[in-house]
């Protein structure tokens, strides 16, 4: 469906076009009635804000924003303060990153019913679209802004201010020029096919010119036999002509070269765009690991406070970071439970003011969200503060909430000799917690007392206090206890103890400092009890400002919980995510074979000899970026100076980076031509992690986007790189193009 066409002859994107005065609902005493209507490019939605130092950005908000758009009552706000307003008039816009939901009440049920349908709709049209499209969108919808008197026609100072927009700092010499080559009517302004001819000035891509000249004949077609060349040559694939062919049929939207099995260079420059081109080697977007090995031998996504949305000493609790996790493809989320009034459990961050929320209603949303984003088992770790009472209470909302998703047994009623792997335990939902006693014992009885390990105590003090924290005795209730199967809590008293004492399916949780200690001389222990158990790795408590440590050290020994700060965007986070981003976001990854020994030998601080080493040559040529955004909105009328940073994440000796010049004024196209070199000895651990900043003579460089990824996922030849933004969202226009090899 055309943006501008025939899509807005829908009868839901009509009646926002038109525009509705929708309630918004901030709590029981704040809903007050906002004028809401689609702009006219249907890609924004603008709203009559009330604040008095009001800017039109925040009155604004894209499509591209939206995360979802959930029905009736189905978010924390709704919950707490619209309950009493029929369920069919309600409903929330979810947004990516850190803003805030967007709770509307309509005036009946059809109006609300028009919102839900049209933005879902848009929503749907913008995921279906590819980059060129969404360029030539994007393209369109500056030069409408840039029309001051909306007359089809661009001025001379609307070029310029045009040029602007689209993040490139000109010279009124080069304005002009431009303006001049595509005035054919010499009237003193563009429109129509001068519009289109300007187009192809400003988005004419030199390096795509230089490339498809190599490989196309005197009449500027690339014939299906030199893209198959192309392919093989540069792309290193091993591409067959059918298979060339049918990139022709995908990407050519001249009719006449597609029928013909021609490219020519806007469908060559359409192909380069596409997944196929992509830097991420797209058969990895799937499931693709053998998922039917024991659970120890898969690194886990996992999320450390997951109900947290800030920092972790006054941040609210909120249900909606258990969904973000979870749509994150997370399979290890964490609830700290407290007791809380008229006997029903809470959560919240112990001995801080973070606020609380009741763990049954957490539970309601992880069995609703559980296994949208992956099918793979979910594991809930329980940090458990409450009495007995409220810990049957845990057990009964675990139990009647979660149903037949929960795992109360072993796969066969028998005692098991190995972990399950994450194909057996699909769509289950298992607990890591204390047990009152080994599923090989006895029948324990009822409430009994174990050790309290309380990780909230390691915000306290140091080791000492710690340890007495340890000695510490709780109560456990037998009916909580028995939900614990494959993830029993155990203190860990160092590697002999572990091996010589403890079973398979008991596992401990180590802060990120004793982890460190633990591995100062030597990783090959730490490998060897992962090899058998799982393990935990956590923040210090002294990071009260949720930030987060690097997971790669915890990787390398094969440490499968290593729990990260979700809500907290940065490196650590993108590294993270770029782990899981291979196997299909399953929240499982399979681990190198030389971590999956029975007894591992490898250390990564002596990598010099074993299976694991396998020494590259990493080539990567920063060519050109495309589109990127400003960095600082608050300057519209200054351009970004980029600069890219390549980083590998690894052992130690093959962590590196390399910088490139910065670029002066020009966000829109700035070509490098830079190469670099990297070497990497064990690039089964390796990640790669593509960094744009924005260059400051005189401060920190500010982050304009990113792209990471494992180096087993990169694919070589000429390659876009579609940017992430600080959250991890798609940046709709912004890529990096680049060549790679590796030898």
């Amino acid at each position: 469906m055309e943006c501008n066409g025939g899509f807005i002859e829908d009868e839901d994107v009509k009646a926002m076009l038109r525009g509705s005065y929708l309630q918004k609902i901030k709590s029981s005493s704040w809903m007050k009635s906002r004028f809401y209507k689609l702009q006219e490019d249907v890609r924004t939605v603008w709203y009559d804000s009330q604040k008095i130092l009001k800017s039109a950005r925040s009155q604004i908000f894209s499509i591209d924003d939206i995360q979802e758009v959930r029905p009736g009552h189905q978010s924390e706000g709704m919950q707490r303060y619209a309950m009493e307003i029929p369920t069919d008039r309600c409903f929330t816009v979810i947004f990516k990153g850190r803003k805030k939901n967007l709770d509307l009440v309509a005036s009946d049920a059809k109006e609300a019913l028009h919102w839900i349908d049209g933005l879902t709709k848009l929503k749907k049209r913008d995921s279906t679209m590819n980059k060129q499209e969404r360029l030539d969108q994007w393209f369109q919808i500056h030069l409408q802004k840039a029309d001051m008197d909306k007359d089809n026609k661009m001025t001379l100072n609307e070029v310029k201010r045009f040029m602007q927009m689209m993040n490139i700092h000109v010279d009124d010499m080069y304005a002009k020029e431009l303006f001049t080559k595509s005035d054919k009517s010499k009237d003193g302004s563009l429109s129509g096919k001068e519009i289109e001819e300007f187009y192809k000035l400003v988005t004419e891509r030199e390096e795509i010119t230089t490339i498809f000249n190599s490989y196309s004949n005197k009449d500027h077609l690339m014939s299906m036999e030199k893209l198959t060349e192309f392919l093989r040559k540069e792309q290193r694939e091993n591409a067959t002509q059918e298979y060339a062919a049918k990139l022709i049929k995908s990407y050519e939207i001249n009719v006449e070269a597609r029928d013909d099995l021609f490219m020519t260079k806007d469908g060559f420059l359409f192909f380069l765009m596409s997944p196929e081109a992509d830097i991420f080697n797209a058969d990895h977007n799937q499931v693709y690991q053998d998922m039917t090995k024991p659970l120890n031998q898969y690194y886990i996504s996992s999320s450390h406070n997951t109900y947290l949305t800030k920092d972790q000493i006054e941040g609210p609790s909120s249900i909606e970071a258990y969904i973000s996790a979870l749509n994150r493809g997370c399979r290890c989320v964490e609830l700290d439970c407290w007791d809380g009034k008229n006997g029903e459990p809470v959560i919240y961050h112990g001995y801080t003011l973070t606020s609380k929320i009741l763990f049954k209603d957490v539970i309601q949303i992880i069995d609703a969200y559980a296994f949208k984003t992956s099918q793979y088992p979910l594991i809930l770790s329980l940090e458990n503060h409450c009495d007995v009472e409220q810990q049957n209470v845990m057990a009964h909302h675990l139990k009647t909430i979660l149903g037949n998703k929960l795992l109360t047994r072993t796969m066969d009623g028998k005692v098991p000799t190995h972990f399950p792997s994450p194909e057996q335990l699909k769509g289950m939902i298992l607990v890591k917690g204390k047990r009152l006693n080994r599923l090989e014992d006895d029948e324990s009885g009822s409430a009994d007392e174990v050790s309290d390990e309380d990780e909230a105590a390691d915000m306290e003090g140091g080791e000492e206090e710690k340890e007495k924290e340890k000695a510490k005795k709780v109560k456990l209730s037998k009916e909580l206890s028995d939900l614990v199967i494959f993830c029993r809590s155990v203190h860990f008293n160092g590697f002999e103890d572990a091996t010589a004492n403890q079973v398979f399916y008991e596992m401990s949780s180590f802060v990120e400092n004793k982890f460190n200690k633990l591995v100062q001389d030597t990783g090959t222990p730490f490998a060897q009890l992962n090899a058998r158990q799982l393990s935990r790795i956590y923040p210090a408590g002294l990071r009260t400002d949720s930030s987060n440590y690097s997971p790669i050290d915890m990787w390398n020994v094969g440490c499968q919980i290593v729990a990260l700060n979700f809500q907290t965007p940065g490196e650590e986070m993108d590294v993270y995510q770029a782990k899981f981003r291979e196997n299909g976001f399953a929240g499982y990854n399979l681990k190198p074979k030389f971590l999956r020994e029975k007894k591992p030998t490898f250390d990564p601080k002596n990598v010099q000899k074993g299976a694991w080493l396998d020494r590259k040559k990493l080539h990567v040529m920063i060519i050109s970026a495309q589109q990127l955004p400003k960095s600082n909105m608050a300057k519209p009328r200054s351009a970004v100076d980029p600069l890219v940073t390549v980083e590998v994440y690894g052992v130690k000796e093959d962590n590196s980076q390399q910088v490139t010049d910065h670029i002066d004024n020009n966000g829109f196209n700035p070509m490098w031509n830079t190469s670099f070199q990297f070497d990497v000895s064990v690039p089964e651990l390796a990640i790669i992690r593509f960094l744009l900043q924005d260059y400051d003579i005189s401060s920190r460089n500010d982050f304009i986007g990113q792209f990471s990824l494992p180096l087993t996922s990169i694919q070589l030849g000429y390659r876009h790189i579609h940017l992430l933004s600080m959250n991890g969202d798609p940046l709709p226009s912004a890529s990096l193009f680049v060549h790679i090899m590796i030898e």
